[in-house]
């Protein structure tokens, strides 16, 4: 397929984005659907939330546009996981919506995109001597797998930009191999991803005047789902020493997804060592430290889209170790890198807190009377 056509998509989605954007902050701001500022909020004025309708928009028109059915013979399931996602996040950015509720809608889109588009893992690639692996456990690993990315990506969703930037940093990553390796389906599905995300950011990088809400967090991290499970399941079919065989294909996939899935990682294993719910929100994800430590929005956005970018060329370059130990050294260098920012916001909190105890005036004694 011609490059034109992933460019047209790239545009489609972008242009279609760019435009419906400014109607909904207008319609939101009208009838009150926005998000209020709060003690976790990192917005001090109420913001229209539900930007991902226009990614939602951009994203669908170009997909139905550019994709030949004939070459995407399980499109149709997998708009209709995006669909199922779509509604669940319009509705709690609307009213919110109980947890319980939320994982089951995720886990039915879901189950459509493992059981009838066949988005799933069917191996596990050597990793503890393990290869390929039953059909039952494929369904359940996948569906699994898929949540989890859902999840991550919305929970990443507290700065301006940041959600934005990582989807099309591992867009961009994934969408180049699946043009490489002569997937144009999944390229095209890249490139409508990223340009709306783009269009997208011109609203939502701060100030910001629209939030993508749960509407745009869980649709993005939905079809990032799709591209990771794709990415490594089509490694499966190329030959060794072709341009584009990676030996660690899911340590890659990883790689792409660092920044999301180690910071939902280490923020479940935080609260259930402090003995609290993983479901529990908070203030202890890393886009939270970074503002702790005296970054704007901006900042960190950067600062995570930079590290993210990093670790791609990082997965990338670590490929001859394996699937194991790449994955290994990339969470240990994570870790690391965490635990490091997290002593420098407790330092900083203490400094602080010391200047701010020496500023304060001396208590007035009253005088002694006779």
């Amino acid at each position: 397929m011609a490059i034109s056509t992933f460019i047209l998509a790239f545009l489609t989605a972008f242009a279609v984005t760019y435009y419906v954007i400014p109607s909904i902050i207008r319609i939101a701001t009208e009838k009150g659907l926005t998000d209020e500022p709060g003690e976790r909020r990192s917005h001090s004025i109420s913001t229209p939330s539900l930007g991902g309708i226009g990614i939602f928009a951009g994203v669908l028109f170009s997909v139905i546009a550019w994709i030949p059915y004939q070459l995407f013979g399980g499109l149709q399931y997998i708009l209709c996981s995006c669909i199922v996602v779509f509604l669940i996040g319009v509705k709690d950015d609307i009213i919110p919506s109980r947890p319980l509720k939320k994982l089951l809608g995720q886990i039915f889109a879901a189950g459509i995109l493992v059981y009838a588009a066949d988005v799933r893992l069917t191996s596990l690639y050597g990793i503890f001597g393990i290869g390929e692996i039953p059909l039952v456990a494929s369904y359940i690993l996948s569906v699994f797998t898929i949540i989890v990315i859902i999840n991550a990506f919305n929970l990443i969703d507290g700065v301006n930009g940041l959600t934005g930037v990582i989807s099309i940093v591992a867009a961009s990553g994934f969408g180049s191999w699946f043009f490489f390796a002569d997937h144009a389906e999944y390229t095209i599905l890249s490139s409508a991803l990223i340009g709306s995300t783009v269009a997208f950011l011109k609203y939502n990088w701060t100030p910001a005047k629209i939030f993508m809400g749960d509407t745009g967090s869980l649709l993005l991290g939905l079809l990032m789902s799709v591209l990771t499970i794709k990415f490594i399941e089509f490694h499966l079919e190329v030959p060794v020493g072709e341009m584009h065989y990676m030996p660690a294909g899911p340590a890659a996939a990883i790689g792409a997804l660092i920044v999301p899935l180690f910071d939902t990682l280490r923020v479940f294993i935080t609260r259930l060592a402090r003995g609290r719910s993983p479901l529990q929100p908070d203030r202890n994800h890393i886009h939270h430290l970074l503002i702790d430590l005296g970054l704007n929005h901006v900042q960190t956005t950067l600062v995570l889209g930079s590290i993210a970018i990093l670790f791609v060329g990082l997965a990338v370059a670590l490929q001859s170790f394996g699937n194991l130990i790449s994955v290994a050294m990339m969470i240990g260098l994570a870790l690391i890198g965490s635990m490091a920012l997290s002593i420098q916001v407790k330092r900083r909190k203490e400094s602080l807190a010391r200047k701010a105890s020496q500023l304060q005036p001396f208590e007035k004694k009253e005088p002694l009377t006779a």
